[in-house]
This record gives structure tokens, C-alpha cells and sequence, in this order.
């Protein structure tokens, strides 16, 4: 195993800790990860990041559900056009897309560049949400549920489809809908968000695994030092200030997405 391997899977913990550190967020390192250091192409890296994303999200999952802090119900009403959306886009939508996809002149804008920008792009969407860390000022944890069934359907339908696309779990678009349109408490909702993740993720790496040749050693191994990382960074959560730590995580996706809109546009 070479350094860049070892430096990798290094990596693959790292995640798990911010994972278990703020609740999420670090699934969206997952795909740089793979194709700037262990060379992964971006399509099939997104396929891997739902098999990591989903079987980490499902560990974290497992902690809430014993506490009671996962709302079933609205796991339902949520998951359901999120889970179809997002299996049609890995099944047929994203082996579909045209390579290149467009040109202009001599510069060729292949299917991986456009992959990887878009997926930059819902990297400062995410860094974003981190570093202007609203609270929720209507949240009372004593109030019923009251469901939007027409925007909870759509928002899921939304996030179905960047999850397929890019191969993140989409948690901060899920939250602030489950606070917002199902009136959960934030506790409640990061619980029944990680449920969502990891059901839809692996429903969607369903998609790939007729379409893509999966490296089975590799996933694997990375997925289980990312669900190492969880545990550590559970129990270094207990000793570090949430808030401020999403806050400069924030900071570290904001410029690595800036970084890989660079990067990418500089290689046409």
C-alpha cells in the first residue's frame, strides 16, 4: 500500500470524526477525497461516496434511534420521493448524461468537470449554511408535528437528486426542511436526517452497482475507517464547542470548493 493510499484512508477517518463531531457535513469531503487523492474517477466516486455516506449516516442513525430522537413518521413522508428521485438519477439520469457534455470552440466540457463543479457548487451552498449557523428561532419541542405535505414531497425530491448526482447525503438541506416543515425539534431532526441519508444513499448506490465496476476492497475499507471516525469524533464532541467548530469547518468547504471550481476551469 503506497503513501498516497495510506494518506487516503487517513482521510477516510478524518470524515468520520468531523461526522461525529458536528452531525454532518463531513460526507461532502468525501468525494474530493477520492478523486484528488486516491485518483477515483468523479462519477464513480459519487457511486462510492452513497455506499460511505449511507453506511456511516446509518451507524449515527443507530445512536439517535436508541434515544428515542428519530421521528419515523416523518422519515416517511420525506423519504419516500427522496428515495425514488435519487435511485432514477443514479440508475438512469447520471449514466445518461452526454461526454462531453457541451464544447465551445476548442474547449471540451467533459461529464467529470461538470460533475465535479457541480458538486463544488453544493459545497458552497453547504459552507455556507455552516458558517452563518442560524439557530432555529421557532422550534418549540413541545409542539405538534404539523406536516406541508407539498413542499416536505418537493424538498425531498430536490435533495433525491443532488444526493444522486454528487453523492452527498444532502443534510443541510434535510434539516432546516424537517425544522421548517415539519416544525422537529433540532435534536429530532438531525436524528430522523441521518436516518433519511443512509436509507436514500444506499437505495441510490443501488443504481450503480449494475452500471459501475465497484472496487469492493477499497469501499470497504474506507467505509470502515470513516465509521471509525464517527466513534472518535463522538467522543471528542463532549469536549469541543459544536458551534464553533461547524463554523470553521464551514470555512475549510468554503475553500475547498472554491478550490475545485479552480481547478477544474483551470484544466479546460
Amino acid at each position: 500500500m503506497d503513501v498516497v493510499t495510506l494518506v487516503g484512508f487517513a482521510a477516510a477517518v478524518l470524515i468520520g470524526i468531523s461526522l461525529g463531531l458536528i452531525g454532518g457535513g463531513g460526507s461532502i469531503l468525501t468525494v474530493p477525497v477520492l478523486v484528488y487523492i486516491l485518483g477515483v474517477d468523479p462519477v464513480l466516486a459519487t457511486a462510492y461516496s452513497l455506499f460511505v455516506v449511507g453506511s456511516t449516516s446509518l451507524v449515527g442513525a443507530g445512536t439517535f434511534m436508541k434515544k428515542g430522537l428519530v421521528d419515523y413518521k416523518t422519515a416517511v413522508v420525506f423519504a419516500v420521493p427522496s428515495f425514488v428521485t435519487v435511485f432514477l438519477t443514479r440508475k438512469f439520469i447520471v449514466p445518461s448524461l452526454p461526454d462531453p457534455l457541451f464544447s465551445h470552440g476548442d474547449v471540451l466540457f467533459s461529464k467529470s468537470v461538470g460533475i465535479m463543479i457541480f458538486f463544488a457548487v453544493v459545497m458552497l451552498a453547504a459552507s455556507i449554511s455552516m458558517i452563518r449557523n442560524k439557530k432555529c428561532v421557532d422550534c418549540d419541542e413541545n409542539q405538534p408535528i404539523r406536516f406541508n405535505f407539498p413542499m416536505i414531497a418537493l424538498e425531498g425530491s430536490v435533495v433525491g437528486l443532488v444526493t444522486g448526482i454528487v453523492g452527498a447525503g444532502g443534510g443541510f438541506l434535510i434539516i432546516p426542511a424537517l425544522v421548517l416543515l415539519a416544525r422537529l425539534p433540532m435534536k429530532m431532526a438531525v436524528g430522523t436526517s441521518l436516518l433519511i441519508i443512509a436509507a436514500k444513499s444506499l437505495i441510490g448506490f443501488l443504481g450503480d452497482v449494475t452500471t459501475q465496476e465497484i472496487d469492493w476492497e477499497i469501499l470497504l475499507i474506507f467505509t470502515g475507517l470513516s465509521v471509525v471516525g464517527i466513534f472518535i469524533g463522538s467522543a471528542l464532541s463532549k469536549k469541543i464547542n459544536e458551534q464553533a467548530l461547524k463554523k470553521g469547518f464551514g470555512w475549510l468547504v468554503l475553500l475547498m470548493g472554491i478550490y475545485i471550481i479552480g481547478k477544474e476551469l483551470m484544466a479546460l
